[in-house]
C-alpha cells in the first residue's frame, strides 16, 4: 500500500472510484462502446478488490479485536493480541494490549492485598471465635450479655468464612488452586453434604426432598462437597421462605446433573447474568462475600463441567452442576 493510514488509502479508493466513473460516464455520452464496456469491466473488478481488501484489512482485524476483547473481559486479563498491521487497527490493537497489562497488574496488586489481608483476619477472628464461644458457658454472663456474646460468636463465624472465602479467591488468581482428582461416589459426596447441612434446613423447617442412582466419576471429592455446602446454604438463606428445597441427581447421556431447587422469591432477571461474577452481591439482604459462587464455577470449570444458575417457573432458584461421566 501506497498509505499506511487506513483514512489515506480510503480516500484514493474514493478518488481511483470517481475517475473510473468519470471515464465510463464520457465514454458513454461519446457513445464509444467497446472503451465504455472495457471500464464496466475495470470498474466492477474494482469494487470486487476494494471489498477483498476491506473484509482483508478493516472487517476481520476489528472482528479479531472484539474477540479478543470479550476474551480480555471475561478474565483473561494479560493476554496479548498480535498485531498485524501498522495503521489506526494496529494503534487500537496496542493500545488494547496495554489496557490488558495494566488491568493484569492490578488485579494482581488487589489478590495479593486481599491474601495479606485475609491472613492477618484470621488470626484475631480465630480468638474472638475462641473466646467467644468460651464466655457461653460462663455462669457469670446471662440475659443480655450471653446474647450480645452469642451474636458476638455467630458473626465471627460469618467473618471467618468470608476470610476463606476471599483465601480461595485469591488461590485461585495466583494458580494454587489444584485437584486431586480419583474416582469419586458423587452421589455419596452429595448425601454427606445433605446430612452435613440438612440439621440446619430442618430447624430452620425446609423440607428437604432426594432422589439419586449414578455411577462413579472422576473428581476432587473435597471440592465438590464444597460446591454443594456452597449451594445448599445459597439455597437455605435466598429461598428458605419458601420452605422447601428439592435436590436430584441424575444421568443425561454422557453427563450427571445435579440439581438444588428452592422455593424462595428467585433472583431478578437483571442479575442473573452476573451472579457467578466474583464480588457480585446483587440486591440481596442476605450478607456474604460474593466469592462463593465464583469459586464454585470454577470447580465445576475445572472438573470439565458447567455450573448455571436459573430462575424456575413457579418461583424460585434452580442451581445446575453438569458433570461428565469420564474425565475430559
Amino acid at each position: 500500500m501506497i498509505f499506511k493510514e487506513l483514512k489515506w488509502q480510503l480516500f484514493a479508493s474514493s478518488i481511483a472510484a470517481v475517475i473510473l466513473i468519470s471515464c465510463l460516464i464520457a465514454f458513454a455520452a461519446n457513445k464509444l462502446i467497446i472503451p465504455a464496456i472495457v471500464i464496466a469491466v475495470i470498474i466492477a473488478a474494482y469494487i470486487i478488490l476494494v471489498n477483498i481488501w476491506f473484509d482483508h484489512y478493516i472487517s476481520k482485524p476489528i472482528q479479531d479485536l472484539s474477540e479478543s476483547a470479550k476474551h480480555i473481559a471475561d478474565g483473561s486479563y494479560g493476554a496479548q493480541v498480535p498485531s498485524v498491521v501498522d495503521n489506526e487497527i494496529g494503534r487500537l490493537t496496542d493500545d488494547i494490549n496495554i489496557m490488558s497489562e495494566k488491568i493484569a497488574r492490578s488485579d494482581k496488586a488487589t489478590a495479593e492485598f486481599i491474601s495479606q489481608i485475609s491472613h492477618e483476619l484470621r488470626t484475631p477472628l480465630t480468638a474472638i471465635l475462641g473466646w467467644s464461644e468460651t464466655l457461653q458457658y460462663d455462669p457469670a454472663i446471662k440475659d443480655e450479655s450471653l446474647r450480645g456474646v452469642k451474636i458476638i460468636s455467630k458473626e465471627a463465624e460469618r467473618l471467618t468464612g468470608m476470610v476463606a472465602d476471599l483465601l480461595e479467591f485469591t488461590r485461585i488468581q495466583d494458580g494454587r488452586f489444584n485437584l486431586r482428582m480419583e474416582l469419586v461416589d458423587i452421589a455419596a459426596e452429595l448425601e454427606d453434604s445433605l446430612f452435613t447441612y440438612g440439621k440446619l434446613m430442618s430447624e430452620a423447617g425446609i423440607e428437604v426432598s432426594y432422589e439419586y442412582d449414578i455411577p462413579l466419576i472422576s473428581g476432587d471429592p473435597e471440592r465438590l462437597k464444597q460446591v454443594f455446602l456452597n449451594l445448599l446454604d445459597n439455597a437455605a438463606k435466598h429461598g428458605g421462605d419458601g420452605g422447601k428445597v428439592d435436590i436430584t441427581i441424575a444421568l443425561r447421556k454422557d453427563n450427571v446433573i445435579i440439581r438444588i431447587r428452592d422455593y424462595g422469591k428467585g433472583i431478578p432477571a437483571g442479575e442473573l447474568p452476573f451472579v457467578k461474577n466474583r464480588f457480585y452481591k446483587g440486591s440481596s439482604k442476605n450478607r456474604g462475600s460474593g466469592i462463593g459462587l465464583a469459586v464454585c464455577d470454577e470447580i465445576i470449570s475445572r472438573h470439565g463441567g458447567r455450573l448455571s444458575i436459573a430462575n424456575a417457573e413457579g418461583g424460585g432458584c434452580i442451581a445446575e452442576i453438569c458433570l461428565p461421566l469420564s474425565e475430559n
